[in-house]
């Protein structure tokens, strides 16, 4: 059992809607329980109160509650991308399921969740040994919403 684990609050009992699109967006994603309201104070009888889940290897927890707690990109789920096609697919997963890009790879799912798509060969770009270099792709980068890999390469690079 992962010791820690992220609990996301949903309202409206989205909980379940969520975690089922977010099963689409992984291979190895799947839910390991569901605990049911088993009192009506707080939700109905039977409905799910908790989904237990794992994306990527990652224990997750999607409660349903009350409105009472907002998202916010304070927090966010970061998903380190392989190449600049499964940022690609992840953005446009987003944005086509109710999702609303915010700046530098961060984009909210149609919930209000915060996530971050992320290349991590960017690293060396935006981290990279060269100040100056890094100082470019930095830059550039604050003029992104969704992260474009050739462009911080570039700018990095110099042009």
């Amino acid at each position: 059992m992962q010791k820690i684990v992220t609990n996301i609050w949903y309202t409206d009992n989205a909980a379940e809607a969520a975690v089922e699109w977010y099963l689409t967006l992984f291979d190895d994603a799947k839910v390991t329980s569901t605990i049911p309201y088993v009192e009506d104070e707080h939700g109905t009888v039977g409905n799910a109160m908790v989904v237990n889940f794992d994306l990527a290897g990652q224990s997750f927890t999607a409660i349903n509650g009350d409105d009472s707690a907002k998202h916010d990109h304070a927090m966010s789920l970061l998903i380190n991308c392989d190449t600049q096609d499964e940022v690609d697919r992840l953005w446009d997963a987003f944005l086509a399921n109710g999702g609303s890009e915010i700046q530098c790879g961060w984009i909210a799912d149609k919930w209000g969740v915060n996530w971050q798509v992320w290349p991590t060969e960017a690293d060396q770009y935006v981290g990279g040994p060269d100040k100056e270099s890094a100082v470019r792709a930095v830059k550039a980068m604050y003029a992104m919403k969704k992260i474009d890999l050739q462009a911080l390469k570039t700018a990095y690079e110099g042009g």
